[in-house]
């Protein structure tokens, strides 16, 4: 009797203990919300955090958790996790090579076609099998294979899959011709960048460009840049060529002192410069070619039709979505995120489009319980400033991981912030963060949101550690 007397005041202790630390906590993560709440920063903002157990998902602290609030590339999150859920860790693409014609005596009389699939990874730099030699080098290899020497027709890179629209509605123009606001093709290419090179001056003079890396002798560029003062860092701005024009203009201003001296920029016509990569390649190896470089794009412009692979020579496999979340969310890749996105669109069977993949993207977390009106998306990467989505829901869905076998991978593609595993999400006068945190042996998993903040970048984001800090 004695022993279960002691066992249940042992269990009422515990009970209470815990019941008091977790007030505790709470009481100090409002009152660190509070204070950034009433900071002078955030005077003409808006302010939101939800913190939930990672375990049990239940709700540690909310403040503002039901507002909608721009969410900048915290929204990379919401989209892996959707990708990991709908696609499964493992997935990968498929890129088809191949040809139409016939082959006669080594010449081949018909198009070679690279087919694009939505691979974000061809030509990437980021793993040794995705390189742009490594996959230029299979291609011809490829080619060799099936005895073909000479080429008669054209090398067209098909970028037909995801139809027409390569921007998603909402991005701004500033972004669109940069590297991070680059097109979301069906075929990529090189992550659909490339840099332009420049010489600085003076402060105030003009900066001259130098060339391209690699060479682009089919576009033309012109910069209106001017050299800016030391310490102001990289403020060029590429912009798209328009109409038929292959004009690319860089704006705005560029640091004397800065060391790279380029500017990483958005492919206009990646299927195109794939296509245009491969016969630049098969003419040094010295094959007899007799072709041009087309795209889906081109080919529209002149009227004709993309031609379909009638003969089948290669399929490039990806990486698997888990390496590739990886990168998604640990250098923010906004091609990567979009990508994704549509792809659950495809793997949907619907006509893949942003809104499209943002329907499927609703309908899967509305059937787990989660309102879609508290996720108004407009893009997969956070890029748009139209995305408004809650704390609340983000955390919800960081939550929903933990159960998840591919969760450790998930967790690892978090980049380390504050001694933290979380996700950053910075736009104009946006920022956020969403991760895990372990607070004396408890698993929390949070979001948080600030949005219209005024002064500095990095004086509102020591404030909103000083919150998070709470949390360790």
């Amino acid at each position: 009797m004695e022993k279960k007397r002691l066992a249940l005041l042992s269990l009422f202790l515990l009970t209470a203990a815990t019941a008091f630390a977790q007030t505790s906590l709470q009481q100090q993560i409002s009152a660190a919300f509070s204070r950034l709440q009433s900071d002078e920063q955030c005077k003409y903002g808006t302010v939101s955090l939800t913190v939930l157990d990672a375990k049990t998902g239940e709700q540690v602290f909310a403040g503002n958790p039901n507002v909608g609030m721009a969410p900048g590339s915290t929204m990379k999150t919401v989209t892996t996790i959707t990708a990991y859920n709908l696609l499964g860790s493992g997935f990968t693409y498929q890129t088809p090579f191949g040809y139409t014609g016939s082959i006669t005596n080594g010449t081949l009389n018909g198009d070679i076609i690279i087919k694009g699939s939505g691979d974000p990874t061809l030509g990437s730099w980021r793993w040794t099998t995705t390189n742009r030699s490594n996959i230029l080098n299979q291609l011809v290899s490829a080619l060799k294979k099936a005895g073909i020497t000479k080429l008669n027709g054209r090398i067209i890179g098909d970028d037909s899959l995801y139809g027409t629209q390569a921007i998603p509605d909402g991005w701004i123009w500033q972004d669109m011709g940069t590297y991070y606001g680059a097109g979301v093709n069906a075929l990529c290419w090189h992550e659909n960048q490339f840099d332009i090179n420049l010489h600085t001056g003076t402060v105030g003079s003009a900066v001259s460009i130098t060339g391209s890396t690699p060479a682009m002798p089919y576009l033309t560029f012109k910069s209106e840049l001017t050299t800016g003062a030391a310490g102001s860092g990289d403020q060029a701005y590429p912009y798209l060529p328009t109409g038929t024009t292959n004009l690319m203009y860089l704006r705005g201003t560029y640091a004397t002192d800065k060391a790279e001296k380029s500017v990483a920029t958005a492919i206009p016509d990646p299927a195109f410069d794939i296509a245009y990569r491969l016969l630049d390649t098969l003419k040094r190896l010295g094959m007899a070619v007799n072709v041009s470089p087309e795209s889906s794009l081109t080919l529209a412009a002149k009227n004709k039709p993309t031609p379909v692979i009638a003969n089948n020579l290669l399929n490039i496999t990806s990486p698997t979505l888990g390496q590739i979340v990886y990168w998604t969310n640990r250098k923010s890749v906004n091609l990567y995120a979009e990508e994704l996105l549509k792809t659950i669109a495809l793997k949907d069977g619907k006509t893949v489009t942003t809104n499209n993949a943002v329907e499927v993207l609703q309908n899967y977390w509305k059937g787990r319980g989660i309102d879609p009106h508290s996720m108004d998306v407009a893009d997969g990467s956070g890029l748009s400033p139209a995305n408004r989505i809650t704390s609340l829901t983000i955390a919800t869905i960081m939550q929903s991981t933990r159960k998840e076998p591919w969760y450790n991978g998930f967790y690892d593609s978090l980049p380390i912030y504050n001694d933290m595993h979380m996700k950053s999400g910075s736009i104009y006068h946006v920022l956020a963060y969403t991760g895990f945190v372990t607070h004396q042996g408890r698993e929390l998993c949070f979001s948080i949101m600030v949005n219209n903040y005024n002064g500095s970048t990095s004086g509102i984001r020591t404030k909103m550690f000083k919150v998070l800090d709470v949390l360790k």
